[in-house]
């Protein structure tokens, strides 16, 4: 089993910027991609950003230009830089890690407990 820890979350102002890190631990065999995703209240998680073996981004385009993601394999990190925050940033971010808990286990999707950024107007 896998366990996603966020942290960097806060309260920041319009304009501002924050750097999320999401750490994986516990039995991991292999990790294929990590991503952040983010959900405000009333409406639905969202992918942010995802990154995958081999470097290969992904980002939806109200934060492409904005955010850069990045990811340290060695210690099982992912990152996500969120430059020019705005209030619809709100949210709370939850880092996603697809993995394998050994190598005979299917990849499954995993999820860390979230984090608030909140960016005030």
């Amino acid at each position: 089993q896998v366990q996603l820890v966020e942290s960097g979350g806060g309260l920041v102002q319009a304009g501002g910027s924050l750097r999320l890190s999401c750490a994986a631990s516990g039995n991991i065999f292999s990790i294929n991609s990590m991503g952040w995703y983010r959900q405000a209240p009333g409406k639905q998680r969202e992918l942010v950003a995802q990154i995958i073996e081999g470097g290969v981004t992904n980002y939806r385009e109200f934060v492409k230009g904005r955010f850069n993601i990045s990811r340290d394999n060695v210690k099982n990190t992912v990152y996500l830089q969120m430059n020019s925050l705005n209030h619809e940033d709100t949210a709370v971010y939850y880092c996603n890690a697809v993995a394998r808990s050994t190598r005979w286990d299917p990849l499954l999707p995993y999820w860390g407990q979230g984090t608030q950024v909140t960016v005030s107007s």
